[in-house]
């Protein structure tokens, strides 16, 4: 299926080398081949059990037809000829304090080409500047060196390690804690995304303000 994609600018889910989309019906073949990647798995949670062509077509299904809860969302990444990069999700939102995390995968012939800090920075834009948000934190395994250079370059502060939480390849590892206020988000990477214009305030005289 086809997703026109517009012009930078036009849309706040539009960058400079992709474009973010919802997830549809008609993707999950793309899933079901990424999950065949075990080390992709690892880096993002844990190696699964193997899955059905059909459990991950029902599964996308599903996840297709439901709304944002909490402010819980996927994305796909997808490049300027509509091809899916990668996938970004966001979670463990709380409102009140202004902080959520997010999660991403890439498949590993489109890694080293941007699109993930593209897509960190369209959806830190969305949270940041329209739903109000004000710090964002990512947990990185430790062995996930491409993760944290990701990051680290990105402008994230390491501000914490999680000793042994997490468990793969017969050994437990720590877990990185990096974090990005909205003002640090603001002052480093927001200029690097296609500018989207606020509303303009309406000139007083012009609308017959009778204060004026």
């Amino acid at each position: 299926m086809e997703h026109p994609a517009p012009a930078p600018g036009e849309s706040i889910w539009q960058g400079h080398q992709i474009r973010l989309r919802p997830v549809e019906p008609d993707d999950w073949p793309l899933f079901h081949a990424w999950n065949q990647d075990d080390q992709v798995s690892r880096l993002a949670d844990t190696v699964p059990f193997p899955e059905s062509a059909e459990a991950v077509r029902q599964r996308i299904a599903t996840a297709s037809a439901q709304e944002s809860s909490n402010d819980r969302f996927r994305w796909l990444m997808v490049d300027e000829n509509d091809r899916a990069v990668g996938t970004i999700n966001t979670h463990s939102c709380d409102r009140r304090i202004g902080s959520f995390s997010f999660g991403l995968a890439l498949a590993p012939q489109q890694q080293g080409q941007g699109y993930a800090s593209e897509a960190i920075r369209l959806v830190l834009r969305y949270f940041f500047a329209e739903l109000g948000y004000q710090k964002v934190h990512v947990h990185v395994y430790e062995y996930n060196q491409a993760s944290r250079t990701l990051h680290e370059h990105f402008g994230f502060v390491e501000e914490g390690r999680l000793r042994r939480m997490n468990f793969t390849a017969g050994r437990h590892w720590d877990v990185l804690v990096y974090g990005m206020t909205r003002e640090e988000f603001a002052a480093e990477q927001q200029e690097n995304l296609p500018s989207f214009a606020a509303p303009e305030i309406p000139d007083a005289a012009a609308e017959g303000d009778p204060t004026t």
